[in-house]
């Protein structure tokens, strides 16, 4: 079984020696909690941007060695070596009390799941059963000699299983507080190597307990008997540290002291996927929805194993059971009114003295909202043991189990229906905020502006990347506090996030030159903040937490004021066009985000597009902008860049993707253009680089991610691709311009030069296709062809590889061509006949006294018309008449010619020396030789039918004289 390689990116310092580090989820996979027992603080990771800088929490006064989440997640506990126990209110944070303390360090807490009992315990004799309503002590259970370092609650809410460094297993009775069994010796001995600790699991039904095993393996026990059931042995060569179930129990985690991580299917009872580490994983939590698996190793670096179970079998979170413990009282975490969530313990309104410890609070009571209400009428602060529910024989509790199974998938779909978090708006080029680093604010293909925070206030510089041509703006002192920016040729913009009731958001835009002094302006917003800006030619924008769009003039005036459908996550402008993306919608149950793009023409006051934005499934998006030409893109946390093209109705192309390249590299995005993706590379984990030193930016081929051809010519296909891309865009700006009145003359070259180079690849297609005998697709190719020296080098390449049937149907398909591009130029003469003769008297008499020329000259029998046949303009076909017009075709037509007879690749030499297609080649130059090379697009048809028109006006003009020679 292969492996595969995930990194690591640090949370806690190790401070060089090994420690136990904790991680966790929340119940809606929105935060990843770490912690370490070299560390004092608790971190409060972002899954989705883990980049950004945690949230930190530092109340310990030692390293934190236990975390553990109340079952809604709105309490957060922590036990530290400094023999404390703390509360938090999550995820916001805050601290709430000190809910206990011993007199040794403590190793492992744990909630029931109701979330009113809180298990702690460690080096101190005993293990303390805290209810978490009023804070008091339940009961303390006694029994274990060593330190205790795992425990477990049964989902059912009987009993409790605990184990210590001696690997004795005790599994006590809630309701009386006895020991039912005592298994002495059947885990590991840990010794004093407190980086490893025995831990113990139950099954997410409650049936089975899990026990790390004496011989490199996980045993089994009997819920209510304690009997071995089975053991899961497999490639571990050294004892197992930590274990985890997954949510619906049809896998298990396995860590080991040879530093590598297990996947086990226990139907099975063998492994299914393994993972090596450079380090000891200590502790590991799989994620609430979708497939993945958190770990943290023994240095304190952390990361997520996507797709930990193999996507062919079924999703470790696919059939979760559902459970409903008869103490599950609903009770809530502080106060009623701040939760959704109906479905925990709670603490309740507990303060802190001068010492740190908790005093007795006043005791209120709660609404308890459950379906077994008519159960428990009693006052919530009345003695928890009597709550406790008692012990059934384990036939009625799998009977009561069974029955409670409609109750329980209806929790199920109730905790599967919860909102999964969207999306923050982000700046592109911005990267997170770094204590006592500097920072981009903005970072694109013009330059960059950085913040660096230094005695209360920041210090904001903009360099350009061309010194030469950008103006030299100098450093800012920031007052506001801004975190965000964009930047243009034209100027700056600034804003930032309210700071409390007085400090309202702030949105300042600084231009880089103009006529006038105090030019600078700026907004204040009152119950409102903006959330992301962006610039354009003469306009700025930014949109705020009411999902309002404010565009501004670049003097400050405001125009308009604009509702969007969502929150926004993102904006970016270009000249007169303003993107902006917004949540559609909540996540989907995945975890993916639900994102749709809208594009603003602010000259025009239109809204030429919108649509739905895709991503890559568990991605979210980190970079939106337009290329140097103007094409929407954007860039995905999964590595993959997508291209807006208006083919198919307006569609997005994958033209990069990072797992194509390097896996030990991240891309941090700054730009694009036609063939080439700029960004930062960064050596994973790092997702962005730092100011300092200045980032390099590296230019990597755009690139589809193509299906194994069977040609093995994938390279020559994406080009093919890319290059038919290229052409679309560019007609599409012809049409613009042309809508507009302007001239397309540099367009109509640039779609030329790009048309030979695509018959070029088409050509070396078709040769690949020759040699894999896949002759059909080389007839394909060869009618793609828009030369007709491209078709007659196609012609000569078949007959040197003696396939003379491939060459007869390419001869057709030539010789089919010219005669529909004949029979088109007659009927655009006969279409002008009526025309010429009004105006044949006007060009005659202007005309007396010079010879009659032809207009357009014959050009070389190797040039032809494209098979496809693109837009013509027939409307200026009607305006001929004057001698300008005349000579600027003949002029267009010549350097047409030139280009196509200096085409590279194919030799005109080599034309005549092939003497197996003498014939069929000597009937085509005949019929072509009237015949002009058409651009591939509007110009081209446009060419030919003003020469048509030509020829018909000078055929009326010629004498008797010359009729009668001919």
């Amino acid at each position: 079984m292969k492996g595969r390689s995930l990194k690591l990116r640090e949370a806690h310092k190790s401070g060089g020696a090994a420690s136990f580090c904790s991680v966790l989820w929340d119940l809606r996979a929105e935060h990843l909690l770490t912690s370490s027992s070299n560390d004092l603080s608790i971190c409060i990771h972002d899954p989705l941007l883990p980049s950004n800088s945690p949230q930190i929490l530092r109340h310990h006064r030692d390293g934190v060695t236990a975390l553990a989440l109340s079952p809604n997640s709105t309490c957060l506990a922590s036990g530290s070596i400094d023999h404390s126990v703390k509360l938090y209110k999550f995820p916001g944070g805050e601290f709430q009390t000190n809910v206990t303390r011993f007199t040794l360090p403590i190793r492992v807490i744990s909630f029931n799941r109701s979330g009113s009992i809180l298990a702690a315990a460690g080096d101190d004799e005993g293990i303390k059963l805290i209810n978490t309503i009023d804070g008091s002590i339940a009961r303390v259970l006694k029994g274990h000699k060593g330190s205790v370092t795992g425990l477990a609650f049964d989902p059912n809410g009987e009993y409790l299983a605990s184990v210590d460094s001696i690997g004795t297993v005790m599994q006590w009775e809630l309701h009386s507080g006895t020991a039912l069994h005592i298994l002495k010796g059947i885990a590991p001995d840990t010794g004093s190597d407190l980086s490893v600790l025995n831990v113990l699991g139950w099954s997410p039904d409650g049936e089975t307990l899990a026990v790390p095993g004496l011989k490199n393996d996980v045993v089994m026990y009997d819920r209510d008997t304690a009997e071995k059931l089975f053991s899961l042995r497999g490639d571990h060569v050294q004892p197992i540290c930590f274990l985890s179930w997954s949510p619906n129990g049809k896998y298990m985690a396995t860590a080991g002291l040879d530093r590598q991580i297990l996947i086990w299917d226990i139907d099975r009872r063998q492994d299914i996927d393994r993972q090596k580490f450079d380090d000891r994983i200590c502790c590991m939590a799989w994620k609430p929805h979708g497939n993945a698996l958190a770990v943290i190793d023994v240095t304190g670096k952390y990361g997520v194993w996507e797709s930990a179970v193999p996507s062919s079998m079924k999703s470790p979170t696919e059939g979760v059971p559902g459970l409903q413990s008869k103490n599950s009282n609903g009770l809530l975490l502080f106060d009623e009114d701040e939760q959704e969530l109906s479905a925990s313990g709670s603490l309740s309104d507990l303060g802190e003295d001068s010492h740190g410890e908790s005093e007795p609070p006043s005791r209120k009571r709660l609404r308890k909202k459950s379906t077994y209400d008519e159960d428990l009428d009693e006052d919530i602060n009345d003695d928890l043991l009597t709550s406790l529910p008692k012990v059934e024989s384990r036939k009625k509790a799998s009977r009561s189990h069974k029955e409670s199974l409609d109750n329980g998938n209806e929790g199920l779909r109730s905790t599967t229906s919860l909102r999964l978090k969207m999306q923050d708006a982000f700046q592109p080029g911005a990267t997170p905020v770094q204590p006592e680093k500097r920072r981009f604010l903005c970072y694109n293909m013009l330059g960059s502006i950085t913040t660096i925070e230094h005695d209360g206030y920041s210090h904001i510089e903009i360099d350009f990347h061309d010194t030469g041509s950008g103006p030299r703006v100098p450093a800012m002192t920031d007052y506001f506090g801004f975190t965000m920016a964009s930047l243009n040729e034209h100027g700056s913009v600034f804003a930032n996030p309210c700071k409390g009731e007085k400090n309202m958001s702030t949105l300042m835009y600084r231009p880089f030159s103009t006529w006038a002094n105090n030019s600078e302006w700026s907004m204040r917003f009152d119950q409102e903040e903006v959330k992301v800006v962006a610039l354009g030619s003469a306009w700025v924008a930014a949109v705020t937490s009411l999902n309002f769009l404010r565009i501004f003039t670049d003097g400050g005036l405001q125009r308009y004021v604009i509702s969007l459908d969502g929150p926004v996550v993102t904006a970016s402008g270009f000249k007169d066009e303003l993107a902006v993306v917004t949540h559609a919608s909540h996540c989907l149950p995945s975890n993916d985000q639900m994102l749709e793009f809208r594009v603003f023409n602010i000259s025009n006051g239109t809204q030429p597009l919108k649509g739905h934005l895709p991503l890559t499934p568990g991605s979210c998006l980190t970079w939106f902008g337009f290329s140097e030409e103007g094409q929407l893109s954007s860039y995905d946390s999964k590595g993959v860049l997508r291209v807006f093209t208006s083919q198919f109705g307006g569609s997005w192309l994958p033209l990069f993707s990072a797992s194509k390249e390097k896996s030990e590299e991240n891309y941090w995005v700054a730009g694009l253009n036609t063939n080439k993706l700029f960004c930062v590379v960064c050596k994973a984990p790092d997702l962005f680089p730092p100011v300092m030193p200045k980032p390099v930016l590296t230019l990597l081929d755009l690139s589809f991610p193509l299906a194994s051809s069977d040609l093995g010519a994938e390279t020559l296909e994406n080009e093919f691709i890319l290059k038919n891309m290229h052409l679309s865009q560019i007609q599409q700006r012809i049409e613009e311009m042309e809508a507009a009145g302007l001239d397309t003359t540099s367009l109509d070259d640039e779609a030329f030069n790009v048309e030979t180079a695509l018959d070029r690849c088409i050509l070396r297609l078709i040769a690949s296709c020759c040699n894999g005998d896949k002759l059909v697709r080389a007839t394909e190719l060869v009618k793609l062809l828009a030369l007709e020296k491209s078709v007659k080098g196609a012609i000569k390449l078949v007959t040197a590889l003696k396939l003379p049937n491939l060459a007869e149907r390419f001869n057709n398909i030539l010789e089919e061509r010219l005669l529909n591009e004949t029979s088109r130029s007659a009927v655009h003469d006969a279409s002008y006949i009526t025309p010429n003769v009004v105006m044949s008297k006007t060009l005659t008499s202007s005309h007396s006294s010079e010879p009659s020329q032809p207009v357009i000259p014959s050009p070389s029998p190797q040039l032809s018309s494209p098979f496809f046949t693109k837009k013509g303009k027939l409307q200026e076909g009607a305006k001929v008449g004057i001698e300008k017009v005349e000579q600027s075709q003949t002029a267009t037509v010549e350097k047409n010619i030139g280009k196509v007879n200096n085409l590279a690749g194919i030799k005109s030499k080599e034309d005549s020396k092939n003497q197996g297609e003498a014939s069929s080649i000597g009937e085509v130059k005949n019929v072509a030789g009237n015949l002009r090379p058409a651009n591939p697009f509007a110009k081209s048809s446009s060419n030919q039918e003003k020469s048509s028109l030509f020829d018909a006006i000078k055929k009326m003009k010629k004498t008797p004289d010359e009729t009668s020679k001919r």
